[in-house]
């Protein structure tokens, strides 16, 4: 399991269920728009305080965002 990979996958798929843009996942987290997409592209790390804000904006627990789903296993 590739964690950044997982997490990666996790957040955008939970953005785009609700819809939200990274610009307005990155105003609603306090983060910048081109942190939210490197995220999702795995370019970058992120600390435990942004995934808190990252969970706290798309209203789940932080757990949730590291949970291998059957797309990431295959």
């Amino acid at each position: 399991m590739n964690l950044i990979h997982v997490f990666a996958s996790n957040v955008r798929r939970c953005r785009m269920s609700k819809n939200i843009s990274q610009e307005k996942l990155a105003e609603y987290a306090g983060l910048h728009r081109t942190y939210i997409s490197a995220l999702e592209r795995e370019r970058r790390n992120i600390s435990i305080d942004n995934i808190q804000k990252i969970a706290e904006a798309l209203d789940v627990e932080p757990y949730q965002l590291f949970i291998e789903t059957d797309e990431e296993a295959d």
